[in-house]
């Protein structure tokens, strides 16, 4: 087997973390995490960042020593080997990604009315959410080559707009709307970072680009530390800015918009406007990345038997048939429920899976070199924000949670009924490590 090219820097990896998790998810869930935390927004931001910081651990450990473009799929692969539950979790991850790529295509509808004041309807909003995810499906068509081309550049525009609106808002800020006094339950504090969590998926792409990240052993753990600690720094640093320096009634108003408006008080309509236009250039970019990696995904799995066999299908050496599911899925997902909706979906999807890939290093921890107590504290960490977030967000927002109890049945009843009638994989063999 030829060895993989090792040409991705600390840098550059660290450059994948941080767009991963800077893609799209600031810019959606800002106002959410307004709404629900109030003044103590950045607290739900770091707690949240806390449990994806305790997840890194695992991450570290197993891309060290699974090295694969696979990343995730073959961690919980290795550790539970190819059964029902790890191939429910790779279809799993599949449609969490197909979350993502709705949230981050709400969020450009949301930034993109803000042009049109006067205008706002169901009948522009569906039509942005189309645009933003059929413009980059037919990007992957034509040019593949151009998302990975385009993704530096724009990762670099979306931090250096972030790191100006913290600068220039610092004086703005009032400490009156920060006062720990005013703050909701430290309980409802930990519900708000929990269902703002998907602001922080993105970090486990380092895990895919493992095979080609130089003197892994040492950049792969600095890689996936310092890019969600530098995440959350900066989320941190916006939730201060966005709540201590614009009133909350105004924020209230415009939540789907929320950053946009944190940048007027020291900005004005001109720091509105360029950062509505980052928001822009940061949702379709990662709804293209989005869509380039899930295509990929799900044409992976469905190489491996785990997905039907018609997204198999290329076209010019691209997954053809994988990036059309994945575009009209998308399409069906965001057009039919709200943004607060997808970011629970999300975030609880995205917590099952982290989960899975705690428990997955703790059952490998002799292999991977590990502190069990760690992956433990880890994993109840995952299972204990999932578990509060689906109860508390019940009574308000029973689709939401239905739809992601309904992505898990989806999950495994496929892999029970396909994987047993057409592939014949399960309950007739077992897979080796």
């Amino acid at each position: 087997m030829t060895e993989p090219v090792r040409s991705v820097s600390l840098l550059g990896a660290l450059a994948i973390g941080i767009g991963g998790m800077v893609g799209g998810g600031i810019f959606a869930v800002l106002g959410e995490a307004v709404s629900l935390a109030h003044g103590a927004t950045a607290v739900a931001f770091l707690v949240a960042g806390a449990v994806a910081l305790l997840t890194s651990y695992a991450y570290a450990k197993l891309s060290v020593t699974f090295q694969s473009q696979g990343g995730t799929v073959v961690f919980i692969d290795k550790a539970f080997r190819h059964n029902i539950l790890s191939s429910s979790m790779n279809f799993m991850l599949w449609l969490s990604y197909l979350v993502t790529i709705s949230l981050y295509a709400v969020a450009f509808s949301s930034y993109a009315q803000t042009f049109f004041p006067n205008e706002h309807s169901n009948l522009l909003n569906h039509f942005f959410i189309t645009l933003a995810i059929l413009l980059p499906t037919l990007i992957n068509w034509i040019s593949a080559a151009f998302v990975s081309r385009s993704e530096t550049f724009i990762v670099l525009i979306k931090v250096f707009l972030l790191v100006v609106i913290i600068v220039t808002g610092a004086s703005f800020v009032d400490p009156k709307a920060l006062d720990p006094h005013q703050w909701k339950a430290p309980f409802s504090i930990f519900v708000a970072g929990m269902i703002i969590f998907v602001a922080y998926e993105g970090f486990e792409l380092i895990a895919n680009s493992a095979e080609e990240i130089k003197d892994p052993e040492r950049n792969l753990p600095r890689a996936f530390y310092g890019s969600i600690l530098f995440v959350i720094l900066l989320y941190v640093l916006i939730a201060i800015i966005t709540v201590g320096a614009v009133p909350e009634a105004q924020l209230m108003q415009a939540k789907d918009y929320a950053l946009a408006l944190a940048a007027k008080p020291a900005m004005g309509q001109l720091g509105f406007t360029l950062v509505a236009v980052a928001a822009l250039l940061a949702t379709f970019s990662a709804i293209n990345a989005t869509i380039y990696g899930n295509a990929r995904l799900g044409y992976i799995i469905a190489k491996e038997g785990n997905l039907p066999k018609f997204l198999e299908k290329e076209k010019r050496n691209q997954p053809f048939m994988a990036t059309v599911a994945t575009s009209v899925l998308s399409l069906l997902l965001a057009n039919s429920i709200s943004l607060n909706e997808i970011a629970i979906i999300g975030s609880a999807s995205f917590l099952l899976v982290f989960l899975m890939v705690n428990l997955s290093a703790l059952k490998l921890y002799d292999q991977i070199q590990g502190n069990r107590w760690i992956f433990f504290i880890a994993g109840m960490s995952s299972l204990a924000a999932l578990i509060t977030l689906l109860i508390h967000t019940y009574e308000t927002q029973k689709v939401a949670v239905l739809i992601f109890f309904a992505f898990v049945l989806l999950s495994v009843s496929f892999e029970v009924l396909y994987g047993r009638w057409v592939r014949g994989h399960f309950f007739y063999r077992s897979y080796p490590l």
